[in-house]
C-alpha cells in the first residue's frame, strides 16, 4: 500500500481525532474480519410480481425456514413450525389474528418471545452487536439488546430477564415487541440482496418493488434492459418513453405507470380516440387475461392507444438511428422501407404484405416526422415522467445502487450478455475511430447512462447518453440485450412467423461451455479458477430439461420465470442463488399464491434446495471484497497512529 500523505491523514483525523480513537477503530475492525461472511441472496428478473418478490424477502428465499427447521425440528410439529414461520414473515398481520383465536393470549405472546429471541440469538454470530442495534426501532434498543445478549448462568439474570417478558406482555407491548425481532430476523437471515435486472415490465408492482429495495438494508441492482428503457424515459427520452408506455399497453398493465408514479396518459387516449376513431387496430389488442377484468370499451381503448403510440415510437427511433450511424441499426429503417401504396415492406431484400396499412399520421415522403399533434403528445407525457418525484427517486437509486456489471468476492454479476462473435472473441464496437469490446465496451455504455441522466447543464451530452439508453434496450450491441433485433414491427404487421425470430447473440450458446466463462471472468479482472459468473434475462426451461448452472459451474443463470408469463415455459417460478459463509446454494421456487393465502393459510413458497458449491473452510469478512476495504482501512488508521506519536498530525483537543 502507497503510504497516505500528511494532508490525508490530517483529513482522516476530522473522524478519528485522538490516538485512543484510532486505536479503538483498529481494534474494531481487526475484529470483524474474523467474523462469518454474511448470507448474500441474488435475484433476478422479477418483472413486477411485487407480492412473490415481497414474500422471498421476508422468508429469506427459505433461509428462515430452514433455519426454524434446525432449531425446532425436534420441539415443534410441523404445523407450529409453519405458524411460527408465518409469524416471522407477516408479523403485522399474523399476530392480530392469533391474539383473536387463541385461548390465552398472554401466554401465546410469552411463548412466541422467548422462541423468536431465541432465533434472533442464534443469527447474531455473524454480525457486531452495534450493528444489530442498528436494526432495531430506536425506543426498543435497549431492552432488546438486553434480551438478545443474555448472559446465562450468572446468577440472578434468569429472574431479570424473565421480569422483562412478563412486564412486556403485561404493559400490552408484546405485538411492538414481536414485530421488532421478526423483522430484525428478517434483516439478520440477509445481509445483502443482490437483483440481477429487470424489476419493471410484465407485472403490475415494480413502482413497489423498488420502494422495498430502497427500504432494504443492503441492495444491488445490476441493470436489466426493462431497467434500463424506464430510466431512459425518467431522464425524458423520448424514444424510451415510448417504449414504457406501448409495453405497458401490450399487457394491460398500467399500474406502475399511472398509480405507482402518477403518469397521465389522457393526452394520449384523447389523441387516439380522434385518430384511429375508424381503425379497428386489431393488431394491438392487449395481452390480458380474464382475471383483469377490463371491459370491451377499455381494451378497444387500449389498443388504440397502443397503436397510436407504436406509430410514435418507430418515427423517434428512425430519427436515433438516422442520428447515430455508429450504431449500425440502419436495417430497422423500416418506415422508409414500405411501399404507402402497395402496401408492403421490404427486409432484407424480401418484399411482405403488410397486415395493417392504415397510417393516418405518416407522410411517406417524410416518415419519421411527428405530426403537431404527436409533437404535442410526446412534449405532454414527457413532462408527466420528468415531473413524476416517485419515478425521478426510483430512478435516482437505480444509478447510486445500480450498474451494467458488478465484480463482487471473485464473482461477475450481469443481467444480459458480453457480446461475442461466432469464434468466441469479443465483439468490438467502434466510434470515432475507437473500438471498444468486453469489459471497455461495458464501462463505456455504463458511463453513457448516467450521462444521459445527469448531464443537465449539456444538452448535446445529455442528448447522446439518452440515446445510448435507447441503444441499451434493443440493439444488437446490448449487453442488457443480447438480441440481433427487437422485431416490434414485424409481430405488429407481418404475418411471416419468421420475420418474428430475434436470433441471440453468440454468446448464448458459447456460455455453456467453461472455456467462454473462464474468458470473461479473465476480461473482467477476475481468477477463473475460483470466479463464476451469475446471469439473468433469459428463462431457464427447467421443463425442456434446461438447467441454471452451466460452464461445468463457472455460469449460473437464475431466471427461472419470477414472472407468472414465463413460468409456462420455465415449470417454476424463479431461483435465488445463496452465498454464505459455507458455499453456494440455489433454491428453486414453485408459484407464490397471494399473501393472503400466506398469512390465512400458512403457505409458504415451496423451494428445492441444491448445493452447488462447498467451501473448503468456513470464509470469513477478511475473505472477501469487503474484507480488503476493511483492510485497507486499518492501514490508513494504523498510518494515522503513527503520525499521532511521531507528532506529524495533532490530536484535535477533547471537550
Amino acid at each position: 500500500m502507497t503510504k497516505p500523505s500528511v494532508r490525508y491523514l490530517q483529513l482522516l483525523s476530522e473522524k478519528y481525532p485522538t490516538i485512543q480513537a484510532a486505536s479503538t477503530a483498529i481494534i474494531n475492525h481487526s475484529a470483524l474480519l474474523q467474523l462469518p461472511k454474511g448470507t448474500e441472496h441474488f435475484l433476478s428478473d422479477v418483472h413486477g410480481e411485487h407480492e412473490a418478490f415481497k414474500h422471498v424477502i421476508r422468508n429469506g428465499a427459505g433461509a428462515i425456514w430452514r433455519q426454524i427447521e434446525e432449531m425446532f425440528g425436534n420441539m415443534l410439529s410441523k404445523s407450529e413450525r409453519r405458524n411460527l414461520a408465518t409469524l416471522i414473515y407477516y408479523p403485522e398481520l399474523k399476530i392480530p389474528q392469533m391474539l383473536a383465536a387463541v385461548e390465552d393470549p398472554e401466554e401465546w405472546c410469552r411463548l412466541k418471545l422467548v422462541r423468536l429471541i431465541r432465533f434472533c440469538r442464534s443469527l447474531t454470530a455473524k454480525y457486531r452487536r452495534s450493528t444489530v442495534r442498528g436494526f432495531l426501532p430506536c425506543d426498543l434498543v435497549e431492552l432488546i439488546d438486553e434480551l438478545l445478549y443474555e448472559q446465562e448462568g450468572v446468577e440472578f439474570k434468569s429472574a431479570y430477564y424473565q421480569s422483562q417478558i412478563d412486564t412486556i406482555v403485561s404493559t400490552g407491548s408484546a405485538p411492538i415487541f414481536l414485530t421488532a425481532l421478526a423483522e430484525l430476523i428478517q434483516r439478520l437471515a440477509v445481509e445483502r440482496l443482490h437483483v440481477i435486472g429487470d424489476v419493471y415490465d410484465r407485472g403490475p408492482g415494480a413502482h413497489i418493488i423498488m420502494d422495498l429495495l430502497m427500504e432494504y438494508h443492503q441492495a444491488d441492482i445490476q441493470w436489466g434492459n426493462h431497467d434500463i428503457v424506464w430510466m431512459g424515459a425518467a431522464a425524458g427520452s423520448e424514444a424510451c418513453m415510448a417504449n414504457v408506455i406501448r409495453t405497458s399497453l401490450r399487457y394491460g398493465n398500467l399500474e406502475t405507470m399511472e398509480n405507482g408514479y402518477g403518469i397521465s396518459l389522457i393526452p394520449l387516449a384523447s389523441f387516439a380516440l380522434e385518430t384511429y376513431a375508424e381503425d379497428p387496430c386489431e393488431r394491438f389488442i392487449p395481452k390480458v387475461s380474464p382475471g383483469d377484468n377490463f371491459t370491451e370499451q377499455e381494451i378497444r381503448l387500449m389498443a388504440q392507444m397502443q397503436k397510436a403510440v407504436a406509430i410514435i415510437q418507430f418515427k423517434l427511433e428512425s430519427q436515433i438511428i438516422k442520428r447515430r450511424p455508429h450504431y449500425g441499426m440502419e436495417d430497422r429503417l423500416l418506415l422508409d422501407s414500405i411501399d404507402y401504396g402497395r402496401g408492403v415492406v421490404a427486409i432484407g431484400g424480401v418484399e411482405y404484405p403488410l397486415l395493417d396499412t392504415f397510417f393516418p399520421t405518416i407522410d411517406p415522403g417524410h416518415p419519421d416526422t411527428l405530426t403537431d399533434e404527436e409533437r404535442m403528445v410526446v412534449e405532454k407525457l414527457k413532462l408527466s415522467f420528468v415531473n413524476s418525484r416517485k419515478l425521478q427517486q426510483h430512478a435516482r437509486f437505480l444509478y447510486s445502487n445500480g450498474s451494467i456489471y458488478l465484480a463482487r468476492d471473485g464473482n461477475l454479476l450481469y443481467h444480459g450478455c458480453v457480446a461475442l462473435n461466432e469464434n468466441g472473441e469479443f465483439r468490438s464496437f467502434n466510434v470515432d475511430g475507437q473500438s471498444f469490446a468486453g469489459k471497455a465496451f461495458m464501462d463505456r455504455v455504463d458511463r453513457l447512462a448516467r450521462q444521459g441522466y445527469f448531464a443537465t447543464d449539456n444538452p448535446a451530452l445529455k442528448l447522446y447518453g439518452m440515446d445510448a439508453m435507447w441503444f441499451l434496450w434493443c440493439a444488437p450491441m446490448s449487453p442488457l440485450f443480447g438480441k440481433e433485433k427487437m422485431a416490434t414491427f414485424e409481430r405488429y404487421f407481418l404475418a411471416d412467423k419468421a420475420t418474428h425470430k430475434e436470433a441471440r447473440n453468440p454468446y448464448y450458446q458459447l456460455r455453456d461451455t467453461e472455456e467462454t466463462a473462464r474468458r470473461i471472468l479473465a476480461e473482467f479482472g477476475l481468477d477463473p479458477e475460483t470466479g463464476c459468473i451469475i446471469n439473468g434475462h433469459v428463462p431457464v426451461k427447467v421443463t425442456k430439461g434446461e438447467r441454471p448452472i452451466k460452464a461445468n459451474g463457472k455460469l449460473i443463470v437464475i431466471d427461472g420465470g419470477f414472472s407468472r408469463a414465463y413460468q409456462k415455459e420455465t415449470g417454476i417460478a424463479g431461483y435465488t442463488l445463496i452465498s454464505n459463509s459455507r458455499g453456494l446454494l440455489l433454491a428453486a421456487h414453485q408459484p407464490f399464491e397471494s399473501t393472503q393465502k400466506a398469512v390465512s393459510e400458512e403457505l409458504d413458497i415451496d423451494s428445492e434446495t441444491e448445493i452447488i458449491h462447498t467451501h473448503s473452510h468456513r470464509l470469513r469478512v477478511g475473505d472477501t471484497d469487503r474484507g480488503k476495504e476493511i483492510r485497507k482501512q486499518i492501514d490508513e488508521l494504523e498510518a494515522l497512529l503513527q503520525a499521532y506519536r511521531e507528532g506529524l498530525v495533532k490530536e484535535h483537543s477533547v471537550q
